[in-house]
């Protein structure tokens, strides 16, 4: 059978064999392909320096933070808006799919950290609230 397949804009033609049923292939957990860190990384991301970590806030106990690499779509709040608990904040874009990112507690909010269009990183403050 021959597929077509598209990586980084160019498209290849390969050419697959189906497993016959009286001999399955067992591929479950296949062994991992062992691959220097540098042949991973795009080429424009392998001189990139590694991501510093990300720094406690002031007051710990009041941010919310991104739970995930993403995009930030939306933001739902504004500094001074009183939330509850749970309140949508802002919306992360990852893997192509929108995620609410919600208030852990009830608060005011003193600071947004995000604006639309910005890339984040797990643990990336979003808010801080009061």
């Amino acid at each position: 059978m021959k597929l077509k397949i598209g990586i980084d804009g160019k498209t290849y033609e390969v050419e697959v064999e189906v497993a016959e049923e009286d001999h399955p292939v067992h591929a479950a957990h296949p062994a991992p392909v062992q691959r220097p860190a540098a042949a991973l990384a795009p080429p424009a991301m392998q001189s990139a320096a590694a991501p510093q970590p990300i720094a406690p806030s002031a007051n710990e106990g009041k941010v919310c933070r991104s739970p995930m690499v993403g995009l930030v779509t939306k933001v739902l709040v504004r500094v001074g808006q009183t939330v509850t608990a749970n309140e949508p904040l802002v919306v992360l874009e990852a893997m192509k799919m929108e995620s609410n990112i919600t208030s852990p507690f009830d608060g005011r909010i003193a600071r947004i950290n995000a604006k639309p269009g910005d890339a984040v990183q797990v643990g990336q403050v979003l808010a801080e609230l009061e």
